[in-house]
């Protein structure tokens, strides 16, 4: 019997089909162009249940109404070699079957059970770490990682993966000390510099998380188009905090939208990108129109409800038509939509992207109708905390556009209270205070505008 990189037993032909397990798990774990090698090693081995699922598992990532046939044949194949396969490559080929059929609460289920029967089957512990994320579920990502914890002690990419349970949980110094730690053993660890960025900016830790970046970002090599796209959708956050929003469209370009056009995480960072670097009052250009023409493909393309929703405000600022169809094809999903996950579609989701629909649209007065009301269940559409803050800001705004001044100032007080350092909240408050004619309040906002200014 063959065996991978962690110890494990491994169906295959031979010591190839291993070498390429071993390449895609790694190449997975660490964010990196190398996993695809899975597909052809899959295509040259149908005797290899765990490397046809694992190409099923790495289609089903595309995040598409077309993932679930592209993994088809490579499941079909690994269920024709199930009968030799041995009993954690066979609850791979479940966990990922339930994947592809739209069981998420079977996927979940089968990596909790590989998760305590071969923790070392690291693979469908990420995979199981991403199902629980895109259903808002913290204490799920974190209960995968400590399963798996002690038989990876040695290995970054756990720690990685515990940083941003860690971080989602909000135990935010666990999490810093996870990341840490995970550096310390790899300092090409994209996803603990992700989880680290998260920490940052959860503590308001602007100038730091700029100065870590910044001194990470020379590891970004060879990553999929997500992780690189991401972590310097980060590093624009930062920037965007530290009012030097206009030197992020030198980047956007080449680093942020630009990869991989037709990607789904690419598509809605760009999305996320444009619209908060306008709601601090830059001007895009033209951008919006080159990003529509690539969200058209994803009207009925309902995955996930966090990317909907992102995919219809992209159309909807860029001006197309689709995105009334997209609304239309939202409505019509969440009313069939899978027992599972129908309410987030139909109580959180739909008034969301209604909202956003609204917003995009320059109406503001139903924006902050439809979107206030759900803005404590948002964590249910998946996505992270500062993923989802994007929504938030959208309301935020919609209150001061409808003259709900008293409202937007409690809310803006209390993101300057979280986050000292991030200019751009001073401006809107000198603003509102200014039409609440607090002069003396609107005064002092100018003056610590100042102040955060140089702090950077």
């Amino acid at each position: 019997m063959l065996t991978d990189w962690r110890g494990l037993p491994v169906t295959a032909s031979g010591d190839a089909t291993v070498e390429a397990i071993d390449t895609f798990v790694e190449g997975l774990l660490g964010y990196e162009n190398r996993a695809a090698v899975i597909v052809a090693a899959a295509d040259a081995d149908g005797e290899s249940t765990l490397a046809n699922a694992y190409a099923a598992m790495f289609s089903m990532f595309l995040e598409s109404r077309e993932a679930p046939g592209m993994a088809a044949g490579y499941i079909a194949r690994a269920e024709a070699a199930a009968k030799h396969a041995t009993a954690r490559e066979r609850l791979v080929l479940d966990a990922v079957r339930a994947w592809a059929e739209g069981d998420i609460p079977r996927a979940i289920a089968v990596g909790e059970e590989l998760a305590a029967s071969h923790p070392r089957e690291i693979a469908t512990a990420k995979t199981t770490q991403y199902h629980y994320f895109n259903l808002g579920d913290a204490a799920g990502m974190l209960r995968i990682s400590e399963k798996i914890g002690a038989m990876n002690d040695d290995l970054s990419y756990a720690h990685g993966m515990a940083a941003f349970a860690y971080e989602q949980a909000h135990l935010l110094e666990d999490a810093e000390a996870a990341a840490r730690h995970a550096i310390k053993l790899k300092r090409k660890e994209p996803w603990a510099h992700h989880a680290l960025s998260h920490v940052f900016l959860a503590q308001g830790r602007t100038s730091e998380a700029r100065g870590f970046l910044e001194d990470v970002k020379e590891t970004w090599t060879d990553l999929n188009s997500f992780m690189f796209s991401h972590n310097w959708w980060h590093m624009a956050l930062v920037m965007i905090d530290q009012g030097d929003s206009e030197a992020i469209l030198g980047f956007y370009d080449r680093n942020i939208w630009g990869i991989w056009k037709e990607y789904s995480q690419d598509q809605v960072g760009a999305v996320s990108l444009l619209a908060r670097l306008e709601l601090v009052g830059m001007d895009v250009g033209d951008r919006w129109s080159d990003l529509g023409q690539y969200l058209k493909a994803r009207v009925d393309d309902h995955v996930q409800p966090f990317l909907s929703a992102q995919y219809l405000y992209g159309l909807a600022r860029a001006g197309l038509p689709e995105a009334d169809a997209m609304m239309a094809s939202v409505r019509a999903h969440a009313a069939t939509a899978p027992a599972f996950i129908q309410p987030v579609w139909t109580e959180v989701a739909v008034p969301l992207c209604e909202a956003l629909l609204a917003h995009a649209r320059g109406d503001v007065e139903t924006t902050v109708r439809r979107l206030g009301p759900g803005l404590p269940r948002l964590v249910e559409i998946g996505g992270s905390h500062a993923q989802r803050d994007l929504f938030e800001q959208i309301w935020l705004d919609a209150l001061i556009r409808t003259n709900r001044l008293g409202a937007a100032q409690r809310i803006l007080e209390q993101r300057r209270e979280a986050s000292p350092e991030a200019k751009p909240t001073y401006g809107k408050l000198a603003l509102i205070y200014d039409r609440l004619d607090l002069p003396t309040e609107a005064g002092r906002m100018m003056v610590r505008a100042r102040a955060a200014a140089l702090m950077h």
